[in-house]
């Protein structure tokens, strides 16, 4: 039994005794609620302050202490981060072997690099693509 529950229970006694007829004798029993009022007091302030306490050390062991995280999240980041390199690079040796394609077609053609500046050229490809 947790601490909580046996507050409850201790609490669910007392007032109960409190309402029945216990044969205490009214000043007896003033006394016994002045003292219990009094322990209340006492202990809220602790009541307060333990939850917001017990929280904030939660998180900082979920997250490996004061001074770092833990593997469980630095692991996962360093496998995105990985991942998201490697298909940076493989975009660009893609993006380059194109150009690089491009460029050696154009070079090894029949037709000279001073055909593909010229405006007429350039007309008679779209109409030649309209087709």
């Amino acid at each position: 039994m947790n601490e909580l529950n046996f507050g409850m229970k201790v609490r669910q006694a007392l007032n109960e005794g409190l309402r029945a007829d216990t044969g205490i004798s009214p000043r007896v029993a003033e006394r016994m609620r002045a003292a219990r009022e009094r322990a209340l007091e006492a202990r809220k302030p602790e009541l307060q302050t333990q939850p917001a306490l017990a929280v904030v050390g939660y998180a900082f062991g979920r997250l490996g202490g004061l001074g770092g995280l833990s593997l469980r999240v630095l692991l996962p980041m360093a496998v995105v981060m990985a991942g998201l390199f490697g298909i940076y690079t493989w975009q660009q040796e893609q993006r380059a072997a194109d150009v690089e394609e491009i460029d050696t077609r154009l070079l090894t053609d029949d037709l000279p690099l001073d055909a593909y500046l010229d405006k007429g050229f350039e007309a008679w490809l779209k109409k030649r693509s309209a087709d």
